[in-house]
């Protein structure tokens, strides 16, 4: 008998906008509005993706941005943040931080400013439906000129009291370097928003020290690749940078050959903080409580380091101090509940 891990607290770090979304969600709203879906959005979901290679990538790309596209209403908006905190809710999860790049939906709901507040209203009905706490992430784009981030940067800014808890960059690192972003970051932190890069998933470590040193980052999404540094590892862990790990989409994109070669357990045993996250359960196939089963099935990890992993993924969220001692209460709870049998 094991303890049950859906009903093991714990917060979702690491969840892209258009990824979150459920795909049966993605494939009625492609029927209602005629939008053509390719084969490995529908029968061949979820995908076979390998993004290690500049054609790879792309492919990623594209599938992500045609799901983007069946977004067309502040219905669909608000329908899908609602439906990320149900499914977050069911996996146990008790507060959220969503990721949205608001570039990406501006042409079709009036602009930046309207695309955050209303991701921002979706998130706040979306937390008082499912008592989730849903909050949101301005992410800039390491593909696009760094004016552009700053921008976004000054946008998260104004609404850093208002749902906006921190500052990211993705997609491709291998195109941006995390240095020309230091400006954005800057006026994110002016601001005092928690600066949450991705960096170690494609390229090494040296990757994910750039985003410490230059980007001055909390978090670093995925950071794996600091595992091939035993010295950036002893960085991480003296300073308490949490690495958003999520070992599904490392298999998907073909960082890691197989589950088993993701380096979760040599990050947690050299104490670096880890916050396990899906990044985009739409095309990747599973949400947050398969990287715990991960955890517990391939990585061995004890029910005891499993509420370890859990207690940090609290304590790197921006979540309110009752709130983190309230969910950390109730895993030290759910590690003390008895087995059956």
């Amino acid at each position: 008998m094991r303890r049950p891990l859906d009903r093991l607290p714990k917060a979702h770090l690491h969840l892209h906008f258009t990824g979150s979304m459920r795909h049966s969600t993605l494939i009625e709203l492609a029927r209602e509005q005629g939008v053509h879906l390719p084969d490995a959005l529908v029968q061949d979901w979820p995908p076979q993706l390998h993004a290690t290679d500049e054609r790879g990538w792309f492919r990623f790309q594209r599938l992500y941005d045609i799901a983007r596209s069946v977004l067309r209403r502040p219905a669909d908006v608000y329908r899908l943040v609602r439906e990320a905190a149900e499914d977050e809710a069911r996996e146990g999860s008790r507060w959220l931080e969503i990721q949205v790049d608001p570039s990406g939906y501006a042409s079709r709901f009036g602009g930046l400013t309207e695309t955050l507040e209303l991701a921002l209203d979706a998130a706040r009905l979306a937390s008082a439906a499912t008592g989730v706490g849903v909050a949101v992430i301005v992410a800039a784009n390491r593909t696009r000129h760094p004016l552009d981030a700053r921008t976004l940067a000054r946008l998260a800014a104004q609404y850093a009291d208002k749902g906006v808890v921190g500052f990211g960059l993705s997609n491709d690192e291998r195109r941006g370097r995390a240095r020309d972003f230091d400006a954005a970051f800057r006026i994110a932190k002016r601001a005092g928003l928690l600066a949450v890069p991705h960096g170690g998933e494609l390229l090494g470590a040296a990757s994910v020290a750039e985003c410490v040193d230059d980007l001055g980052a909390d978090r670093v999404g995925h950071g794996v690749r600091a595992a091939e540094s035993p010295r950036l590892m002893e960085r991480l862990a003296d300073r308490q940078i949490t690495c958003e790990v999520c070992p599904l989409s490392n298999v998907g994109l073909g960082v890691a050959r197989g589950p088993e070669d993701v380096p979760l357990r040599r990050l947690f045993e050299a104490g670096v903080p880890i916050a396990l996250g899906a990044d985009d359960p739409l095309l990747f196939g599973a949400r947050l409580l398969p990287q715990y089963e991960l955890a517990r099935d391939v990585y061995g990890f004890s029910d005891a380091e499993l509420a370890e992993l859990a207690r940090q993924s609290i304590r790197s969220s921006t979540a309110p101090e009752p709130v983190r001692k309230e969910i950390i209460a109730d895993i030290d709870a759910w590690l003390a509940t008895p087995l059956a049998g």
